[in-house]
């Protein structure tokens, strides 16, 4: 099975074809997870919508739509990621920045919602703090500069 990637040679590497192969097999599943999330995130609307015309109770329900949506925002990012090194051939450091920041801030949100502590809280704080100014730093002194400004 070959793997061929727009503007690129392939080495015929038993390596890179292997990666290549277990890629596509990676993306399968992030789209499945995609899916899950996405039917789990309409079962939670049905039971939010059934809580609030039965005991107009919405905490609970919304909470749980957010938590499921930005879940599946979170795989989305991680698609993205998969799928720009299926087709570059590299990931770029601002990509992976971006997903974890995706994923971190879902896990604030979720905390919201918890009894946790001041500790931990302080330290997602500094978690997504620092990953911002990771981001702005892999921006500013990346080789391709002016197409990555954009995004900024």
């Amino acid at each position: 099975m070959q793997f061929h990637l727009p503007g690129r040679e392939m080495t015929g590497n038993i390596f890179d074809q292997s990666i290549r192969f277990l890629l596509c097999f990676l993306i399968v599943v992030i789209l499945g997870g995609v899916l899950a999330g996405i039917v789990m995130t309409f079962m939670d609307v049905f039971q939010a919508m059934k809580g609030i015309l039965l005991t107009k109770n919405t905490d609970h329900g919304l909470k749980s739509i957010l938590i499921d949506a930005l879940g599946v925002l979170a795989l989305v990012e991680v698609y993205r990621t998969a799928m720009f090194y299926f087709i570059e051939g590299r990931v770029k450091v601002t990509h992976i920045i971006d997903t974890v920041l995706v994923a971190v801030l879902t896990e604030t949100l979720a905390f919201w919602h918890r009894d946790v502590e001041e500790n931990r809280i302080l330290l997602l704080i500094a978690l997504v703090f620092s990953l911002m100014i990771m981001r702005i730093l892999a921006i500013r002194f990346s080789p391709d500069r002016k197409a990555l400004c954009d995004g900024l």
